[in-house]
């Protein structure tokens, strides 16, 4: 059974259905591979979107999901997802490019121009990231032409195959003919969630990938291009022109915030994902394992060792939080009425199952959030934190006279 490959799933399964035949990218008759038109199917997918191929796109990489998303820009002015196509493989670990020969795919914000498209590469057709950029620079780090290409293997690239390739070739060509001089490109370790944020909490890349989720979730709330820059070695991201679109970034930043919180007040594990060499989606696999020739795939025998987790602290078994007196609340508005005595600041008090009871800062999302017809919950945990609750002062709670 092929596993579900999320929005726009139907242009992934043709392409794993070209595989399973046996079939091999091949220009179309009359035209040079780089020239090769964008499939009909795809002319009639925008259309439908109400973009079409002289309109901007743009570029979304997710390493740990193995997916290259193209998004245009549609007659709104705001981006729109508009195919979902499956790596291959891509080489390393999650984490940015740091050295030559590491065989780290890079991370970051790129922009691709049309002199970095590559009609005669070996791998079938391939455009250069653009790595280094000035992040890159401004971090020592080096290396050079990390591409996006054709066929499976990589020593620091994502590969499409060329099927895939193809038509992704195809829609750039045609968005620089329509006149954008530069696509950009967002390469991000894995879906930039507060989940995956959470999870991954305690990775030593943690600090850049927080940089990277401030772009994503500013692109996430506006479906604007970003404007980025580099300060003081970080990223940084233009206002938007709009106070109101401004307004929406704040506004959805600081829900990610506060679900980041909620998150690590819960107690989730948190984890690293390690591979032996890069990973592949999940589709190509299914197609290996069933015999199916990709051509050339770089050091097969890592395969079987991609995307393991390894859990650093386990996820913390976790009670409801009860009042001072020892009574659970069982509404919201009792809940927020705590205070310690010693102290006007609101606090939340937190009963751990293996621990001493802590004093901490209120939430509001940990009082709002209650489940229906349940008590409100809140919960702690003993693991550095990204964002939200702090503790306070811990000590076991007792009854007071």
């Amino acid at each position: 059974m092929i596993p579900m490959l999320g929005w726009s799933h139907l242009p992934v399964l043709a392409l794993i259905a070209a595989a399973l035949m046996g079939q091999v990218a091949q220009a179309a008759p009359g035209y040079l591979k780089h020239e090769t038109p964008i499939p009909p199917a795809t002319m009639t997918l925008m259309k439908g979107s109400n973009t079409a191929p002289a309109e901007p796109m743009l570029i979304r990489i997710y390493k740990k999901e193995a997916e290259l998303e193209v998004w245009k820009r549609s007659t709104s002015g705001r981006y729109l997802r508009l195919k979902t196509f499956p790596i291959c493989r891509w080489s390393g670990q999650l984490g940015p490019k740091q050295k030559e020969g590491d065989r780290q795919t890079p991370e970051g914000f790129y922009a691709v121009t049309a002199s970095q498209m590559n009609p005669k590469s070996k791998h079938y057709l391939s455009f250069d990231t653009g790595f280094p950029n000035a992040y890159d620079r401004a971090h020592g780090a080096t290396g050079s032409a990390l591409m996006v290409h054709g066929t499976c293997s990589s020593a620091g690239c994502y590969a499409m195959t060329d099927a895939g390739m193809a038509e992704i070739y195809a829609l750039m060509r045609e968005a620089f003919r329509g006149g954008q001089k530069a696509i950009q490109l967002q390469a991000y370790p894995f879906r930039m969630t507060a989940e995956n944020l959470v999870q991954h909490r305690l990775d030593p890349n943690i600090a850049f990938w927080r940089q990277l989720k401030e772009g994503s979730d500013r692109f996430e709330a506006t479906r604007e291009e970003l404007v980025v820059n580099v300060s003081t070695g970080r990223y940084t991201f233009q206002l938007a022109k709009s106070p109101d679109t401004e307004a929406a970034v704040l506004a959805y930043r600081a829900m990610e915030d506060d679900h980041m919180a909620v998150l690590l007040e819960e107690g989730r594990a948190a984890i690293r994902t390690t591979y032996a060499d890069g990973g592949q989606h999940p589709s190509f696999t299914t197609l290996w394992h069933r015999g199916v020739s990709l051509g050339e795939v770089s050091r097969p025998e890592a395969l079987a060792y991609a995307g393991l987790e390894r859990v650093i602290t386990p996820a913390r078994a976790t009670r409801p939080a009860c009042l001072e007196t020892g009574t659970c609340a069982s509404r919201v508005d009792q809940l927020k009425a705590i205070s310690p005595p010693t102290t006007g600041e609101r606090l939340l008090a937190i009963a751990p199952l293996d621990g001493p009871s802590t004093w901490l800062k209120e939430l509001p999302s940990l009082l709002t959030s209650a489940p229906v017809g349940g008590a409100a919950m809140s919960f702690t945990h003993n693991q550095p934190m990204i964002l939200g609750a702090q503790e306070i002062v811990p000590t076991r709670l007792e009854k007071r006279t």
